[in-house]
């Protein structure tokens, strides 16, 4: 599976992005699909992730209430639109795809989309800028 993300750029504080994360491969809906974002000397941090099943979204607690995460099964995409952006959103974004494993939906349900370490498929990134 090969991910693209973009969408970035350089956005005043208060503004909004829409990033867009396009895959390849034919299964796109056996995969859960996060965000991350890093900023420069800092660890990579979770942003949102949307299940497989009926598209539920999990949202880091940095950016509750300000960013939405969705999919479009068959345009096999996930989309991050973030609101009210301030300067500490400024990092590289990166979408990142979770396969299902063999165990079952019960088992993959529990599992912590919150973790970069469950994620098979990383995409290169995209640069946000959030000026003050």
């Amino acid at each position: 599976v090969q991910l693209q993300a973009s969408g970035g750029g350089l956005v005043q504080a208060g503004g909004s992005l829409r990033l867009s994360c396009a895959t390849s491969g034919r299964t796109f809906s056996m995969y859960a699909m996060g965000w991350f974002r890093q900023a420069p000397e800092k660890e990579r941090e979770f942003v949102a992730a949307v299940s497989w099943s009926d598209g539920t979204p999990y949202y880091g607690d940095s950016v509750k209430g300000r960013i939405s995460i969705s999919r479009d099964n068959a345009k096999k995409s996930v989309y991050l639109q973030m609101n009210s952006l301030n300067p500490e959103d400024t990092a590289v974004y990166y979408c990142a795809a979770k396969k299902r494993t063999l165990y079952g939906l019960a088992y993959d349900l529990n599992l912590d989309l919150g973790l970069s370490s469950e994620y098979n498929y990383w995409g290169q990134g995209t640069q946000v800028t959030v000026s003050s």
